[in-house]
């Protein structure tokens, strides 16, 4: 879509049909939490998050931000040379690795910050999702701050706590236990699940919850990262399906899936901070840091 410009071509260039190209980039932004194009059926400009996120997944890895907006043909043309203009002062760029949906959360604060601070300029790493990924990336210098899922606080390095996510379990809304008004452990431990792929680091953080929680559940009859099709098993019985975070509060929006009420809550997902180890030799670092939390 990017490249392409608006949807007609997008699914042109692809040889898809228009209408599983809006539908695949709905399921997409639903994982994510946010919107990522601003009027998808006309000029399908990037939102001021997709524009990060595209920067973020290298979605062009040969092109220029600065071509991202405008149509492929367009951005193809030879383009006249520059005129000479004042050089501007560097900008101290602060890397945020955070998994995408807590960007989403924290989007609007970055864009206050950058704002304020026309020094700054603020890049993303949305590959961190755990407290090792975190670790990871603050000491080998590939984050200055790290956003990461966590049940509990990690003990091998400092981290504060941000706020938590609950993990709730969805089913179709003609399913039994979705008009049930308890549903227990020893329900759960029969019912088929819905899971994401194995690779997706979100089903990990899921599954540990679900253990820390003493729920053994049942058999995965349906593994996909497409939340369309989640749904689509969702709405037609397959199985139960549990998330957290902007996609459970989705899930919880739409027609012919509910929540189910489980007999005692499961343990919620925190999401947690911590900044690079030598962060208070840079003050934009902490600044940002603790701005974040305000």
């Amino acid at each position: 879509m990017v490249a392409a410009g608006n949807l007609a071509r997008c699914a042109n260039d692809m040889g898809l049909p228009p209408e599983q190209i809006a539908r695949d980039l709905a399921s997409l932004e639903m994982r994510l939490g946010y919107r990522l194009f601003d009027d998808l059926e006309g000029g399908a400009r990037l939102t001021p998050a997709g524009r990060k996120t595209a920067e973020a997944m290298t979605l062009l890895s040969q092109d220029k931000a600065d071509d991202w907006d405008r149509p492929a043909a367009v951005a193809a043309a030879p383009m006249p040379p520059p005129a000479p203009i004042a050089a501007e002062p560097p900008r101290r760029t602060i890397m945020l690795a955070a998994p995408a949906p807590v960007f989403g959360h924290l989007q609007d604060a970055l864009a206050a910050f950058e704002a304020a601070n026309e020094d700054i300029a603020i890049a993303l790493d949305l590959h961190v999702q755990s407290a090792a990924d975190a670790d990871a990336a603050l000491k080998r210098g590939r984050a200055d701050i790290a956003y990461f899922y966590a049940l509990e606080a990690p003990a091998d390095f400092p981290s504060r706590y941000g706020w938590s996510e609950p993990v709730n379990i969805y089913a179709g809304a003609d399913h039994p236990f979705a008009r049930s008004q308890s549903v227990s452990r020893a329900d759960l431990a029969a019912a088929p699940m819905l899971a994401m792929e194995r690779d997706n680091a979100m089903r990990a953080v899921i599954e540990a919850a679900l253990a820390k929680g003493k729920v053994r559940s049942g058999p995965v009859a349906l593994e996909n990262d497409n939340m369309a099709a989640i749904m689509a098993a969702l709405r037609d019985d397959v199985g139960l399906f549990a998330a957290f975070g902007p996609l459970a509060r989705d899930l919880g929006r739409m027609e012919g899936i509910k929540r189910i009420a489980l007999d005692m809550p499961l343990p919620a997902v925190e999401i947690r901070q911590a900044v690079r180890p030598d962060a208070a030799e840079t003050p934009a670092v902490e600044a940002l840091a603790d701005f974040l939390f305000l």
